[in-house]
Parts: C-alpha cells; sequence; structure tokens
C-alpha cells in the first residue's frame, strides 16, 4: 500500500472498535455518571479498573504492533512517536476538562455510552461539550486572524 492507501476496513474496524468501547462501558457500568462522581469522591475505585485495563491492553498491543509493523495496518502510515508540548494550553484545558468532569460526572466517551444505555439528559451535557469545543475553535481561530493582521 502507498503512504496514502488506507484500508477498506478502516471504517468498519472503527465502529466496531467504538462498539467494543461503549459496551465495555455499559457493562462495567462507567457509563452512569453517579458511579463516576463516586470514583471522583474516593467512594468506589471500580472506574480505576477499568481504566487500568483499558491502558494495559492499549500499551501491550501499542507495544507488540510497533516492534513487528513498520506501518498501521488499517491506514498504512508508519508509526511515528507524536509528542505534545506540555505547555499552558495543556494544562488549563485539563483543569477546565477536570472541572466539567467533575461537575457532570462524565468524560466525552462515557457520556456517548451513557445516552446508549437510555439516560437521554445527558444529552444535555453533550450538547455543552460541543458548544464549549466549538466556542474554543471559534475563540482560536479568531484569535489567530488578528495576530496575522498584525
Amino acid at each position: 500500500m502507498s503512504d496514502d492507501a488506507q484500508s477498506p476496513l478502516f471504517l468498519p474496524v472503527i465502529f466496531v472498535g467504538g462498539l467494543v468501547f461503549g459496551l465495555g462501558l455499559a457493562v462495567s457500568g462507567m457509563a452512569r455518571p453517579e458511579v463516576v462522581l463516586d470514583f471522583l469522591q474516593f467512594e468506589d475505585f471500580g472506574l480505576l479498573f477499568v481504566m487500568g485495563g483499558a491502558a494495559v491492553v492499549t500499551g501491550v498491543t501499542f507495544a507488540v504492533a510497533t516492534r513487528y509493523l513498520d506501518r498501521a495496518p488499517l491506514t498504512a502510515t508508519e508509526y511515528t512517536r507524536r509528542v505534545k508540548e506540555f505547555d499552558r494550553n495543556v494544562v488549563v484545558g485539563g483543569a477546565i476538562f477536570g472541572v466539567g468532569w467533575g461537575i457532570s460526572g462524565i468524560c466525552p466517551g462515557a457520556a456517548y455510552a451513557s445516552f446508549g444505555v437510555g439516560n437521554y439528559v445527558i444529552l444535555w451535557a453533550i450538547a455543552g461539550m460541543f458548544v464549549g469545543a466549538y466556542a474554543q475553535g471559534y475563540a482560536r481561530s479568531r484569535l489567530a486572524s488578528t495576530t496575522e493582521g498584525n
């Protein structure tokens, strides 16, 4: 495959990955905001085991894949390491994300899974995530256009 060739299985595999992720969140109970809030209040550490299990599986998969494959099987792109600078945006964004997570008891993946298990009130939080992300993108693009004009 060339650098731009993408496997025809790419989108179906992404869908199946999301399906497994959502099912895992629902089965583990992590799609319920009250469970997440109990974790944040140090009353229920189930989320720690769910996240830890996911981190172990992901870590092993990436270690094996990057050692034995030179390209990603579905996208045919070369494995590269992307290092994000630890800057002010990381700290501020992380703090804002943490406050939102603490107030609502959800994070983005769990929000969609929560909707899937019938928690329709979660649509308010999902709408808030979209509005917040849009506002940040709008502000960033406005800031970029004003700095380019100077």
